[in-house]
């Protein structure tokens, strides 16, 4: 069988311990050779290993493993060779600790300092901090003031110097298309 189940190994072992399917279907379905999937059910092969559920993940239906079960010469057919793999990267808020808090108010004086290309709402979404104090920050009225530093944010690990590019990026965009709108108002008010 030329395409293979996810995980082949964690595959091998759900279905040596949760199936009654010869080692020979376990090992054509997965890839895998005889002896391993023998290995797998005497303990001395994938030790540590999870077992992989296919069923779960849609490879293998129930139906599937039973017809296979009852015919030992009946080989596993997999449902899908295109599984769908979300690349989908979720953000996930993390907790910072008291002491590094107060990096966050510095790293904003810093982007405003170093990049003021940056509107305040996109360092807000950068450092984690509310659009009301990275503009009290820009506005010199923040309630401390007077006791921040600028801090590089990328080297203090509030987000990635990639994070950063994009920002940039986006930034320069939105002035270009600013630009471009101010002219074709400016021709428009010419021409009237």
């Amino acid at each position: 069988m030329s395409n293979a189940p996810l995980m082949p190994l964690a595959t091998a072992v759900w279905l040596v311990e949760n199936t009654t399917l010869t080692f020979k279907q376990i090992a054509n379905f997965c890839n895998l050779h005889e002896v391993e999937i023998q290995g797998i059910a005497d303990g001395e092969v994938a030790k540590g290993i999870k077992a992989y559920n296919p069923i779960i993940s849609g490879q293998l239906s129930r139906e599937e493993i039973d017809l296979s079960s009852k015919d030992e010469s009946r080989p596993l057919k997999i449902q899908s060779a295109d599984i769908e793999i979300s690349n989908s990267e979720k953000k996930i808020k993390k907790y910072i600790p008291l002491s590094k808090r107060q990096d966050k108010p510095d790293s904003a004086l810093w982007l405003i300092k170093q990049h003021s290309l940056l509107k305040d709402s996109q360092i807000a979404k950068l450092v984690g901090i509310t659009k009301n104090s990275v503009s009290s920050i820009r506005n010199k009225n923040y309630w401390n003031y007077n006791n921040l530093n600028p801090k590089d944010p990328v080297a203090l690990n509030l987000f990635s110097q990639k994070d950063l590019v994009e920002a940039l990026e986006k930034a320069e965009r939105r002035i270009k298309r600013e630009k471009k709108e101010k002219e074709k108002l400016k021709n428009l008010n010419k021409v009237q």
